[in-house]
């Protein structure tokens, strides 16, 4: 649905909303006033009425602020701001080679874009939210007096360490709203490190999440304690499923339904796509009649991940040799290249951000492939 969702999917949530009472529908209702302050800004995804949810990762919490971002047609939008982080280095007071962006969103709901990021690289950086409109205009998101609740996950792993031993980090690695659910991959202190949380929306108790278990094929082995990097969800002979790309990379299948609080579920290897290689970002999306998924990398630029026979594909569990790949069929996209973040638009085109050589960090909309 929303962000990183299929069109089918979103279909069908359209089918089950209608049935509900208007007066049920008003999802900003459970939600608070007051200044929400963040601790640190990091993956960000919208749900529907222009919810934006946030994983704050040094607090091991997720934040859902109500934006009131609600208008626009995004089907009819393009955006485009060249060197994003200089322009939010302007608004901070610092200078652009400080600027961390850690996410961005599309809000399906008024199709301006909303980045995370930092205010600087080091351990004192401070947390900001923005919006970029469909004209361009890069603002500040206010987080006084607004409309927010927060979810705390009840088994994070302690803070401290830096680079990778800094499991905090990893607290909450990407997050969707699905079905009235906020779906938070991470790590947390259990032995099955790696863990997919179903947190309902309206936020309540958050229990422990179920520890996840993959067959890496680059590794040729199975994995408890790495953490999904980026997800996407599928509708697969018609259950929802979660589509988890790693580090070195498999991508994995895992059941919705599956996801239990307490549950050790074994996921399904349907690709291993490249070792030396981290997943970014995906979304699913259809074109000429097909589903495809669209990833960036960090080494192997950007994939046109085909889901024919995603059912039936058959599950990776041996020892993939180094630089080879396996299972579901890819393109590479040459002319797309430099991309760290993407979303989709609307149904023809996505919004991507690009890392130039230079240190410029650019937003544009292309055409999706």
């Amino acid at each position: 649905m929303f962000k990183r969702i299929s069109l089918v999917s979103l279909s069908l949530l359209a089918i089950c909303l209608f049935s509900i009472p208007v007066q049920a529908l008003d999802l900003t209702a459970g939600l608070k006033t007051g200044n929400l302050e963040l601790t640190s800004a990091g993956p960000i995804s919208f749900g529907p009425q222009g919810i934006l949810f946030v994983g704050d990762t040094k607090a091991a919490q997720i934040c859902a602020i109500d934006t009131g971002d609600t208008k626009g047609n995004p089907e009819k939008a393009m955006i485009a701001v060249k060197g994003l982080n200089q322009v939010i280095a302007g608004l901070l007071g610092t200078a652009g080679s400080d600027i961390l962006i850690n996410d961005m969103a599309v809000n399906p709901a008024s199709g301006n874009t909303y980045v995370s990021a930092s205010s600087s690289r080091g351990p004192d950086a401070k947390p900001v939210l923005l919006r970029v409109s469909t004209s361009g205009k890069v603002t500040i998101v206010s987080l006084k007096n607004v409309k927010f609740g927060t979810a705390k996950l009840p088994n994070p792993p302690a803070p401290g360490g830096t680079g990778r031993r800094n499991l905090r980090s990893q607290s909450i690695t990407d997050l969707a709203y699905i079905d009235g659910r906020v779906i938070v991959a991470g790590l947390s202190n259990e032995e099955f490190a790696s863990t997919l949380r179903a947190i309902p929306f309206p936020f309540q108790a958050v229990d422990g999440g179920a520890g996840v278990e993959i067959f890496h094929g680059a590794h040729g082995r199975f994995e408890t304690r790495s953490p999904v990097r980026t997800f996407t969800t599928y509708n697969i002979d018609k259950q929802p499923h979660l589509l988890a790309a790693y580090t070195c990379t498999p991508l994995v299948k895992f059941p919705l339904q599956k996801l239990k609080a307490g549950s050790k579920v074994k996921g399904v290897t349907i690709a291993e796509l490249g070792n030396r290689n981290r997943p970014l970002d995906m979304f699913v999306y259809s074109k000429d009649g097909k589903d495809y998924i669209l990833m960036a990398n960090s080494a192997r630029g950007v994939m046109k991940i085909t889901t024919d026979n995603i059912g039936n594909q058959e599950a990776i569990t041996k020892r993939v040799e180094s630089g080879k790949t396996a299972g579901q069929k890819y393109d590479t996209i040459e002319r797309l290249k430099g991309i760290v973040q993407l979303d989709r638009l609307n149904s023809s085109h996505a919004v991507v951000l690009v890392e130039s050589d230079g240190g410029s960090v650019d937003l544009s909309t292309v055409e999706l492939p």
